[in-house]
């Protein structure tokens, strides 16, 4: 049994973090290592399982360690960064980042513009549109889901591309001369439902980010209205943001 704990004002359960941490830090628990179970822990430090599923918990939510149903709890990958600075698509930040993309379809389809996504892109309620939902891996690992509404002139000939092996944005900039010029993307905060969970690996009400994005082609067009829901533990997000100066 181990003696580590300090007397003090700190809470055991916030020691035990930090010795997880370290052990991370040091190279001693690897990303994807399963790690030892709140009893293992608790016979371990000489602490209750419940000190030891309080300090899990924090490291969970925090984004350090990951839980698979009927598994037990990982250490995490590196979380993966997109910069709010420029325009990129999944495939090209995936392998900015050294990392192999990936994309499963999981639909595609055209279909009606519904209220929002009409509004979205500026079009009538009901138009045809072309619907698009798909799994977005890197390193072969769920990452996200992202569900896209195009609309442009032959927008339905987008049936007949390959978007498992292409760049959806790539494929619209090269192939349908459609240079995409800026996004409006807004973030939100929130927990995975049950089907979403079930396609990403992740438990039910964990943390996810979603995102909305309206990206638009040359003259303020709008031509995509995305939707996407990120593993919380695995994406952030990052920006530098510049206080503007008052004049004297």
């Amino acid at each position: 049994m181990s003696t580590v704990f300090r007397k003090g004002p700190l809470p055991r359960y916030y020691q035990l973090k930090e010795i997880m941490r370290e052990k991370i830090r040091l190279g001693e628990w690897k990303p994807g290592d399963l790690i030892p179970s709140e009893r293992e822990l608790g016979e371990q430090y000489g602490i209750s399982r419940m000190t030891a599923r309080q300090a899990i918990t924090e490291l969970v939510n925090e984004g350090l360690f990951y839980r698979e149903q009927g598994k037990g709890t990982f250490v995490s990958r590196h979380k993966i960064t997109q910069q709010l600075i420029h325009l990129t698509g999944f495939t090209e930040d995936i392998r900015a980042r050294g990392q192999r993309p990936g994309t499963k379809v999981l639909a595609a389809k055209m279909c009606p513009a519904d209220e929002t996504t009409a509004e979205r892109l500026r079009i009538k309620q009901g138009q045809p549109i072309f619907y698009l939902q798909r799994l977005r891996l890197a390193d072969g690992e769920p990452l996200a889901v992202e569900i896209s509404h195009l609309s442009f002139m032959g927008c339905e000939r987008l049936l007949e591309e390959d978007l498992e092996q292409n760049s959806l944005y790539r494929l619209l900039e090269t192939r349908y001369g459609l240079p995409l010029v800026e996004a409006e993307q807004e973030i939100e905060a929130g927990l995975f439902d049950e089907s979403s969970a079930q396609l990403l690996k992740v438990p039910v009400n964990s943390a996810a980010l979603f995102t909305r994005r309206t990206t638009y082609t040359e003259r303020d067009t709008p031509i995509e209205y995305a939707r996407a829901m990120y593993c919380g533990n695995k994406y952030t997000y990052y920006t530098n943001l510049k206080r503007e100066q008052l004049m004297p």
